[in-house]
């Protein structure tokens, strides 16, 4: 019984899952199409290659709805076909013939954190490049907002805030134009500023040059090179500025590490990682909503409420996520409370529900 219960279930939970990825590479696909109509460089094999790549992002983001829906559909036509009425009157509760489900979602949520993410960062980032080359014409993976780059370094003398009009990286070489670098003693203290045609990283260093150096209630002073310390690498610059959403779940935490370690903020990252860990308990819960909807024998209008009881709580649960998530990213709460939260609350919610129908 609870081999045929879990076969119903993943059955229902790959077509949907199948289906809804269907629509959005059609739907990307589309898109793509469009931004490229003024872009003749840009062929439709290309278009087709970065759908491809984007897809498993996007199926990622789906994959608790595909739990919710295909839990719902497996129950429903089980409850329509009379097959768990007559697993109750032959002595099975409800929990038992919903353990071989739960399970199978948490086994699923293990899945995606642990072989599904690994494969959607390494697509994602691969479509991010390729997006950038066809559509911005950058060659660059290193971040640059309108008004330039900024970067943070530190030592044991103190901190420096590093701002350039523009970057260009060649291979494994990083060089930054129209540099500015303001340099504090301690956290706060500033020390001297320090303007550049240019500034190369090299190991362990800036080798800048055409350097104006000013020191408060000093004369300025000019200098052909300066070599200024640095603990940034090519590396640590690229992974700063990579989002999580294109990093390994296995790679997080060693990242998160050196991320701090460097001075940079890691709480994006952080809350990212804590996120995933989260994934098989939303798993879980996902399969406890879809049976508070689908376990009882519904009578005239049953299929309406199934559907859109489903979907109203889909979308309930991808709002409250997001508000969770930007208060965790604005440090307005705990990063682990944010990411634990929409899973834990919503499998409470999905625990007492049954309990109230089932036992209440």
């Amino acid at each position: 019984m609870s081999v045929y219960i879990g076969w119903q279930f993943l059955v229902s939970f790959a077509a949907i899952f199948v289906v809804l990825l269907s629509l959005i590479f059609l739907i990307d696909s589309i898109e793509l199409l469009r931004r490229a109509a003024s872009k003749p460089d840009v062929g439709f094999s290309l278009i087709m290659e970065m759908a491809a790549l984007k897809l498993p992002h996007m199926g990622q983001q789906l994959f608790p709805f595909a739990v919710l829906f295909g839990a719902m559909s497996a129950f429903w036509r089980l409850t329509r076909n009379h097959e768990l009425v007559v697993s109750r009157a032959a002595g099975v509760s409800a929990w038992q013939f919903m353990l071989p489900v739960l399970l199978l979602g948490l086994v699923l949520g293990v899945l995606k954190v642990a072989v599904f993410n690994p494969l959607t960062s390494v697509t994602l980032s691969r479509f991010e490049r390729v997006e950038a080359a066809a559509f911005k014409g950058q060659t660059s993976i290193l971040a640059l907002s309108d008004s330039g780059l900024w970067l943070r370094q530190s030592n044991a003398e103190g901190q420096s805030v590093i701002y350039a009009k523009n970057v260009l990286q060649q291979g494994s070489e990083v060089e930054l134009g129209a540099v500015n670098v303001f340099v504090y003693e301690g956290a706060d203290k500033f020390v001297r500023r320090i303007d550049s045609d240019s500034a190369k990283l090299d190991d362990g260093f800036w080798h800048m040059r055409k350097v104006w150096t000013h020191t408060p209630d000093e004369a300025s002073q000019f200098s052909e090179e300066l070599w200024l310390e640095t603990d940034l690498t090519l590396v640590s610059i690229q992974d700063n500025f990579a989002p999580p959403e294109t990093m390994s779940f296995w790679d997080l935490p060693d990242f998160i590490k050196t991320l701090e370690k460097a001075g940079f903020s890691a709480i994006r990252h952080r809350l990212h990682w804590h996120t995933l860990l989260a994934t098989p308990l939303l798993m879980f819960a996902m399969v406890l909503i879809a049976a508070t909807f689908t376990l009882r024998q519904s009578r005239r209008g049953g299929t309406v409420f199934v559907v859109t009881g489903g979907v109203l709580t889909g979308f309930l649960l991808y709002f409250f996520s997001d508000v969770v998530f930007a208060l965790g990213l604005s440090d307005s709460i705990p990063v682990t409370l944010a990411a634990w939260t929409p899973s834990g609350v919503t499998t409470l919610l999905g625990l007492a529900m049954l309990l109230h129908l089932e036992d209440g």
